[in-house]
């Protein structure tokens, strides 16, 4: 059994349910996830779309549906006890279903670990009593979890693998009517309706600022799936002296191998643009109670992953206040404008991805999976 609540952990756990299946075609596996765990050949018990934001007032709206779930997937395990349950990610609706599951003697291997070093960092003590065996995808989680006793394996980024080939930049921008030789400005406003509510419309002012000191700049909106159109409203503001944004579907990657800058919610998606060396402005925020309650929380002093895996800010972090379009727009231009500090980001970039890895965490995740499986059965 399988959990996982967003795009970006449907994405690993499309890729794990395919390597599980490949190494052991007979296996059944089933839970909560999305259109790429169910294309990958899992059942889903239930579906996540509509359950995944970010916040903690934000999350209090979804309470009784996230309980419908939680108790659906206790059913279902209970009605056929799983060999191994793997959260991914999701941590707070993970937290409960895997304490549920491990009281019913249930394995439990997490994948995509949740962020304990980053906030609560007292919750190491639920995950020791309750994982078997922890698989990570960053490298410096590996001596938290040791420190704690927890096992603990490094497998590499899924994104090394799942990250296709991009088109070539002059292909892919004149396919969509874009000039290569004038700069291009990525916009990701987020995967969730909460994140472009709050981010779109100040990456749509910050657009006007950039356009002002660096004309004929072009600008291409990378629009993730499940979306309703009224989220891209403030696109209809867009500044009239600036050419109109090219806004695409499915196509994360090649935007981001074909931008000279990204401007992007924090999330997965930097570590997206990092294995494309892509210099990216990060922005974020939260509800304003949301993030005055959840601060003080917060262990650590750069939220951006690819900030973290670095073990410093080789880009620019602004958060909640510093989130402002024009200081957006200043990040943005002093890449757009000095292409020796462009360069020095790309090169910082590039030793980020060489941290991540190797291709094959999908592999190396499910063959660690099958082995506590295997494991109960005998």
């Amino acid at each position: 059994m399988l959990s996982c609540g967003e795009p970006s952990g449907d994405l690993y756990a499309g890729a794990l349910t395919s390597e599980i299946l490949k190494l052991e075609p007979d296996a059944l596996v089933t839970g909560f996830g999305g259109g790429r765990m169910r294309a990958a050949g899992a059942t889903l018990v239930r579906d996540f779309r509509g359950l995944s934001v970010t916040g903690l007032t934000e999350v209090l709206r979804l309470i009784p549906r996230s309980w419908q779930t939680y108790r659906a997937l206790v059913r279902a395990a209970a009605a056929d006890p799983p060999d191994v349950f793997v959260p991914i990610d999701f941590v707070d609706f993970n937290a409960f279903l895997t304490r549920a599951l491990h009281r019913r003697g249930v394995p439990v291997v997490y994948y995509i670990s949740p962020q304990l070093w980053a906030w609560r960092p007292g919750r190491i003590k639920t995950v020791k009593r309750v994982a078997d065996r922890m698989l990570v995808i960053f490298p410096f989680e590996v001596p938290f979890y040791e420190r704690a006793g927890v096992p603990v394996t490094f497998v590499g980024h899924p994104l090394l693998e799942l990250t296709p080939p991009a088109a070539p930049r002059e292909v892919f921008l004149r396919r969509h009517g874009l000039d290569p030789g004038k700069p291009v400005v990525a916009m990701l406003p987020g995967s969730r309706g909460n994140e472009l509510r709050q981010i779109l419309p100040d990456l749509v002012r910050a657009a006007g600022v950039i356009a002002a000191q660096v004309p004929g700049t072009q600008f291409v909106v990378a629009r993730a799936p499940h979306l309703h159109d009224a989220l891209f409203a403030p696109l209809a503001s867009w500044p009239a002296q600036v050419a109109r944004p090219v806004v695409l579907e499915g196509a994360t990657d090649d935007i981001l191998a074909s931008a000279d800058v990204a401007l992007l919610a924090s999330g997965t998606v930097t570590v997206q643009a990092a294995l494309h060396t892509c210099p990216m402005v990060v922005v974020y925020r939260l509800a304003a109670m949301t993030y005055r309650l959840g601060k003080p929380l917060v262990q650590v002093d750069t939220y951006a992953m690819v900030n973290l895996v670095a073990g410093r800010r080789v880009v620019p972090e602004l958060i909640q206040d510093d989130f402002t379009p024009e200081a957006t727009a200043r990040h943005a231009l002093q890449v757009l404008t000095d292409p020796s500090h462009a360069a020095r980001v790309r090169a910082e970039l590039a030793s980020v991805r060489a941290t991540l890895g190797s291709a094959g965490a999908s592999r190396r995740a499910a063959e660690a999976i099958l082995d506590v499986a295997r494991r109960r059965k005998r």
